[in-house]
């Protein structure tokens, strides 16, 4: 098999202090804003050899990183400042119950007390390794 290179990269950077639980919470919450925002991102439907159908999935890797509190609010105002789209999530999601309280409470906290706990982006590789610097792959 040739190997793919791909232009851009897809990067979840999570705050290293999460519960396993909500590391996988909100890292599906975020991928799920990158694929909203980048149908193109997204491959081929499945199928298994006697013919049963499955749902695409985004077609290139998703990084996962881990970061403090402090290297996830530097990458979100580098990736800010970058003019990079943005999903995140904030503390204040773990307490809500639907996508509409969810807005509310983002809504509700000025960008720079952003009690982030992820952050998800897709742009050019060196984009996203500047962004994300000091940082480390999620173990």
């Amino acid at each position: 098999m040739e190997t793919v290179r791909f232009d851009t990269k897809i990067a979840v950077l999570l705050r290293d202090d999460l519960a396993g639980w909500q590391r996988l919470n909100v890292c599906a919450f975020l991928v799920s804003g990158i694929t909203a925002a980048g149908p193109q991102l997204v491959g081929a439907p499945y199928e298994d050899a006697d013919g049963v159908g499955y749902l695409p999935m985004l077609g290139r890797p998703v990084l996962v990183y881990a970061g403090s509190a402090d290297v996830l609010r530097a990458a979100h105002g580098r990736a800010l400042g970058r003019g990079i789209p943005l999903s995140i999530f904030t503390a204040d999601l773990f307490t809500t119950g639907n996508d509409a309280d969810n807005r509310a409470a983002v809504r509700a906290v000025p960008t720079e007390k952003l009690d982030l706990v992820g952050v998800a982006l897709h742009a050019g590789k060196n984009a996203v390794d500047k962004v994300l610097k000091g940082a480390r792959m999620h173990p």
